[in-house]
């Protein structure tokens, strides 16, 4: 494979991917971890949270791809900064989408189905507005999460997938986040999304996030759906409730809406763009100069 490669940028309330065209599955071959750590790198590469191939079903044989043909003709192969796989990621099949409605001709009048290892999600537009429905969230217990000598209680979340999310007084108590909160890995023994939440007001709150693979990031489409659940089930309300309910969740990169249907579903809006196109050169060596 060249090392000259395609790209698009996007990002969802400042959640930012770099998207690889490879429609027919024949452009990238294997995308090693070292390759998608490389793009993601914010100071020799593109910088990014996680790297999204654009890729259809019937040419890619990735299980959950294969799965998917017949009822989704789009897979997200979805990377993590660090080049490890992940299932699900709520903001990046949102631009997945936009650069399907935009690059590929995709018919965005009606609903449209993406595979992605969490199964398959469906998406609707409205303008710079994208939704997509998470599916049925599992509320798996009890947990905590811990940063330096601090500890809180969490709620174990999954929306394809896990999350750890605690309520705290005040967002500063996450500290730095620049390394993994702890957790118990007999919960999570594939690591873990941790969400700090405070409340804003009525159906209304704000966090920050820690993602497995990727650290703190702007922005995280699917710990907003947790963090919503976590919040709706201390209010008393369960599998949304007759007619469901919504919350506003702000994020360090702006607002996203998620919504508990009374079938008992999340939906997941906020914006989604694509911001800049090019060809990564691949990796370069500079010489360096001696002080003095």
């Amino acid at each position: 494979m060249s090392e000259r490669i395609a790209f698009w940028k996007g990002h969802g309330t400042e959640n930012d991917f770099v998207l690889l065209p490879d429609p027919d599955g024949s452009r990238l071959g294997d995308l090693s971890r070292e390759l998608t750590a490389a793009l993601c790198d914010r100071r020799a590469g593109l910088g990014a949270d996680g790297v999204l191939r654009v890729v259809r079903t019937e040419a890619y044989d990735d299980p959950a791809a294969v799965a998917a043909r017949g009822e989704a003709e789009w897979f997200m192969d979805y990377r993590n900064a660090d080049g490890s796989s992940s299932e699900m990621c709520g903001n990046g099949i949102r631009v997945f989408g936009r650069y399907l409605a935009d690059h590929e001709h995709v018919d965005i009048s009606g609903p449209l189905p993406v595979a992605t290892r969490a199964g398959t999600k469906v998406l609707r537009f409205a303008g710079d507005l994208v939704s997509v429905d998470m599916g049925v969230p599992e509320v798996l217990g009890d947990t905590k999460v811990s940063v330096g000598s601090r500890s809180w209680p969490a709620l174990h979340v999954s929306l394809g997938n896990p999350h750890a999310v605690a309520f705290v007084d005040s967002l500063d108590q996450a500290g730095a986040l620049l390394e993994p909160p702890e957790h118990d890995p007999g919960d999570y023994p594939a690591g873990v999304n941790v969400e700090f939440v405070v409340r804003h007001g009525d159906r209304h709150v704000a966090m920050r996030v820690h993602e497995r693979g990727s650290g703190e990031t702007r922005s995280c489409g699917t710990g907003a759906c947790a963090a919503m659940v976590a919040a709706a089930l201390a209010d008393g309300v369960h599998e949304g409730g007759p007619g469901g309910t919504s919350y506003r969740v702000d994020v360090a990169g702006g607002r996203l809406e998620v919504a508990w249907t009374e079938q008992g579903r999340v939906v997941l809006t906020g914006p989604a763009l694509l911001v800049a196109r090019g060809e990564w050169l691949g990796p370069r060596t500079r010489a360096r100069r001696s002080p003095g």
